[in-house]
């Protein structure tokens, strides 16, 4: 038996794509509802920009595109494309509704840092990371 033999083939772990809770999913899913778009699935991206550098955004997607990852969960479809997957791949996603005004929340364990609001947020692969600060402007 030479060492080539004792070599084993590289494993690949798929790293989890994204979550939610059973809130946010339901939340979800009576959104597509009331909007009558049962056949559409939600788009979560990032961009850059907001206070903290990096921006989450959502939208209701028809037509995914064949470089997407999708992931569905109890019936609701999150899609996520190729360029965002790097900043918010493991997060999780929530709704949270409470007397100062409800929406959905993102945990991002790929985030260092965030604004007040949680709109906006930085990884610490960020080049100027120390440029920003962690309050912010949106209220």
């Amino acid at each position: 038996m030479t060492i080539a033999d004792n070599i084993q083939p590289a494993i690949e772990i798929d790293i989890e794509v994204i979550s939610a809770t059973e809130t946010a999913v339901e939340k979800i899913k009576g959104l597509l509802t009331e909007r009558n778009l049962t056949d559409h699935g939600l788009r979560v991206f990032v961009a850059g920009g907001g206070c903290s550098g990096m921006q989450y955004g959502m939208a209701f997607e028809g037509n995914p595109r064949a470089e997407d990852r999708i992931v569905e969960i109890n019936g609701v479809k999150l899609i996520v494309d190729p360029i965002s997957l790097p900043y918010i791949a493991g997060a999780r996603i929530d709704f949270v509704d409470s007397l100062m005004g409800g929406g959905f929340r993102i945990d991002n364990p790929n985030a260092v840092s965030a604004c007040g609001c949680g709109n906006s947020f930085r990884t610490s692969g960020d080049a100027d990371a120390s440029s920003h600060s962690d309050s912010c402007g949106c209220h």
